[in-house]
This record gives C-alpha cells, sequence and structure tokens, in this order.
C-alpha cells in the first residue's frame, strides 16, 4: 500500500510540474549584415507569442519597463546613432494610466556600427518586459551575441 501511494504521489507531483512551467512568451533571434567595408546592421527580433506585448524603447518614466539594449564595449566595432525600432502601437493602459506604446508578434530592432575589423562578434543585453490584458511578467535581461562577418 505505500508503494502504491508513494507512486501516486510522484505521479501527480510530476503532472503538477509540467503545468507550473515558467512562462516564456518572448523569444529573441539575432543576425548583422554587412552594409560596406566598413559598416554593418545588427537585427534583433523578438518573437512574441498570441496575446502578450512588450514595450517600446520610447517609454515615459512611470510607466513599464521599456525595451533596453545594452552593447559591451569593444575596439572591434563602435555604434553608430541609437538602437531604431518600427512604429509602435499606442494604447492608453489603465495599469498605468497611461498611453504607452508596444509591440505584438514580432519586432526588429536594428543597431547600425562601424567596424573597425573586418570580423568581430557584437555582445550585449536586451531588457523588457512583457504583458498580457491580465498580467505583466517581472522584467528580463537576455545576453546576446551576433557575430559579423
Amino acid at each position: 500500500m505505500k508503494k502504491i501511494t508513494l507512486v501516486l504521489s510522484m505521479v501527480l507531483f510530476t503532472i503538477a510540474g509540467a503545468f507550473a512551467q515558467i512562462e516564456k512568451p518572448v523569444t529573441w533571434s539575432y543576425a548583422a549584415k554587412k552594409i560596406s567595408k566598413t559598416e554593418a546592421v545588427l537585427y534583433i527580433k523578438a518573437n512574441i507569442e498570441d496575446r502578450w506585448h512588450i514595450y517600446s524603447q520610447n517609454i515615459k518614466d512611470g510607466g513599464p519597463v521599456k525595451t533596453t539594449f545594452t552593447f559591451s564595449p569593444s575596439k572591434d566595432f563602435s555604434l553608430l546613432g541609437k538602437t531604431t525600432e518600427p512604429k509602435a502601437i499606442v494604447k492608453y493602459e489603465s495599469t498605468f494610466k497611461m498611453n504607452v506604446s508596444y509591440f505584438e508578434k514580432s519586432v526588429v530592432f536594428q543597431q547600425k556600427i562601424k567596424l573597425n575589423k573586418a570580423a568581430t562578434v557584437v555582445k550585449g543585453k536586451v531588457e523588457f518586459m512583457v504583458c498580457n490584458d491580465k498580467q505583466c511578467l517581472p522584467p528580463e535581461e537576455v545576453e546576446f551575441s551576433v557575430p559579423v562577418k
């Protein structure tokens, strides 16, 4: 009888654990394209699950955590300008009591760089917050590494 109870308990905890998975509604991918011998563009793409959204880089204080890119310093390249983004959806969110800019489904951010070396690897991190109409997940940081050849 004890063995049956033990086996049933293990099965129950395994099933419960499967349903308690941490949500990861955003996945990131990265690419780079040389546009000349001395310049390249980094493409940083967020794929966002249905009913979720991430916020723009251009959010006023007092709102959600905006998407922020931090690039690790390197002698191999320098940043040209700021990271750009496409036109965002703007909507009033009662949670923050303000208009916010955000992206659904997918978004591609771009960063132009000047190359000081023919090939390099651009490293950095992106901080973002993801929400749906019911909840926001805690802000998250994801490190990236983009080879430029």
